[in-house]
């Protein structure tokens, strides 16, 4: 081999060494394939309640892959799971556990956040403490008058959201009490509960755990109050996971595999934060 072939030789094996180097294992979040390489399309079908952090992920996720695009369809969490097994959707979304039957289908859950759902009373009540048994009573109307559960001899205003709302569904279905309950006023935002409940003393009503603020009185639910802390390790009661659902043996698109390992990475736990849960992850 001549001088010239020599150094052709040499250069080309250095340069081979070096894009070798450049394709390491990347931390969680984070795809092996440069973000302008990754292109496409993400479909994801599910759990109403978790339009807004699946969203606020989506946006983030944008930020870093912008030739991305993920797509939110909210028909439920069971249709969710429904759709990763028949291969409709690129990934599932449920805002509980998966049924026996469902991890038996090959359905796999990646929990993304845990959201909990916080009891609320005007400051002034001096009720502090409820079980789920009683709010039950009190959103179904068994109990009417604060004096039932320890408070002030004063009628009961139970206060909600409207009726396609995320937080009701979770409120309702957690407590046992799914179409059963019985509403003085029904709010369109978190904010409108939390504004009603803060200028009534005799209101109660229910918020994700980031909106609650210091115009109303969190209460603790069975000795336990709602925290980060509790929510995550799963002490407070009234709370629920939000999965993200692939099928077990089957590939994702390039796409999607980054926005799943994204959504459970660190980097993503302020956005999930902000969208009102906690984060699973980081």
């Amino acid at each position: 081999m001549n001088k010239k072939h020599l150094l052709a030789f040499f250069t080309a094996t250095v340069l081979l060494l070096t894009l070798a180097g450049c394709t390491g294992t990347k931390e969680p979040g984070e795809s092996n394939m440069p973000s302008a390489t990754v292109a496409g399309t993400v479909n994801t079908d599910g759990s109403t309640s978790m339009e807004k952090v699946v969203k606020a992920l989506g946006e983030a996720f944008s930020t870093e892959y912008p030739s991305v695009t993920v797509n939110y369809n909210g028909s439920g969490s069971g249709a969710g799971v429904e759709s990763v097994l028949n291969g409709s959707t690129d990934l599932g979304l449920a805002s509980r556990s998966l049924k026996e039957e469902e991890t038996a289908s090959g359905a796999v859950a990646h929990v993304v956040a845990l959201d909990g759902v916080v009891i609320v009373v005007n400051p002034e009540n001096t009720v502090s403490d409820l079980t789920v048994e009683q709010i039950a009573g009190i959103y179904t109307g068994e109990i009417k008058n604060w004096s039932e559960v320890g408070g002030a001899d004063m009628a009961i205003a139970a206060y909600g959201r409207e009726a396609g709302s995320g937080t009701r569904s979770a409120f309702e279905e957690i407590v046992g009490i799914k179409d059963a309950c019985r509403y003085a006023n029904e709010y369109s935002s978190t904010g409108d509960v939390i504004g009603a409940v803060s200028n009534n003393p005799n209101a109660i009503g229910y918020a994700s755990l980031a909106a609650v603020n210091d115009t109303v009185k969190a209460l603790k639910v069975g000795g336990v109050a709602c925290t980060e802390e509790t929510v995550r390790s799963g002490e407070y009661a009234i709370q629920r996971p939000f999965v993200i659902i692939t099928k077990e043996d089957v590939t994702l698109s390039t796409a999607a595999e980054a926005f799943l390992s994204y959504a459970l990475s660190a980097e993503a736990a302020p956005v999930i934060t902000a969208a009102g849960v906690v984060p699973a992850n980081g």
